[in-house]
């Protein structure tokens, strides 16, 4: 129901507003194992492009190593794709093929 209000003498009437708001979707960033990145840039790449703590980084990146894949963080999509850029520049720069990408995570996984 709207609410009115007077203000200098004005009748001032509320809305009411039936927008909700809802949170953006977020994607996962993703590392992916190869034979020539070194372990040693992968957990670089973690502590420096994802802030993670040296222990969070090195157990990612054995999860990298025996799994394939390592998920490094969840983010909305513009930053997931920010890192994701920064990640293949810095690989390239460095020389190394570390491959790293984004998907979407299903309102299930959340």
């Amino acid at each position: 129901m709207p609410r009115e209000f007077e203000q200098d003498g004005l009748a001032i009437t509320e809305a009411e507003s039936e927008t909700t708001l809802r949170r953006p979707p977020l994607y996962r960033v993703l590392l992916h194992n190869d034979d020539f990145t070194s372990m040693e840039f992968v957990v670089f790449i973690l502590q420096t492009v994802f802030g993670r703590s040296e222990g969070d980084a090195l157990q990612i990146m054995l999860n990298v190593h025996h799994e394939g894949v390592g998920v490094a963080g969840l983010y909305t999509y513009e930053i997931a794709e920010m890192k994701v850029a920064k990640v293949t520049s810095s690989a390239q720069a460095n020389e190394f093929p570390l491959l790293c990408t984004m998907e979407e995570v299903s309102a299930n996984d959340v």
